[in-house]
């Protein structure tokens, strides 16, 4: 995959997971925890992956579905990823 502009990848990752949660895009803070403040159950952020994988072709280890709480840590990762 073409090394894509990371802002870019940002805004893609924010609206999947906003869609998802059933909240607006503005209202997503980065530090907001999936499951206490978004409500984003587990069946949910397997979904969220499973769209993030397909999107970016990459595949998110199983060790590191847990530690991916917030919007923050699926930056980081994707960090690493791409």
């Amino acid at each position: 995959m073409p090394k894509k502009d990371f802002s870019e990848v940002k805004k893609e990752v924010r609206k999947i997971i906003a869609d998802m949660a059933h909240i607006p895009v503005k209202d997503l803070k980065e530090e907001a925890k999936f499951v206490e403040e978004l409500g984003i159950d587990s069946m949910m952020a397997l979904e969220i992956v499973a769209s993030i994988e397909k999107k970016y072709k990459v595949i998110i280890p199983e060790d590191d579905i847990p530690k991916v709480t917030c919007l923050k840590n699926v930056y980081d990762l994707l960090e690493k990823l791409l």
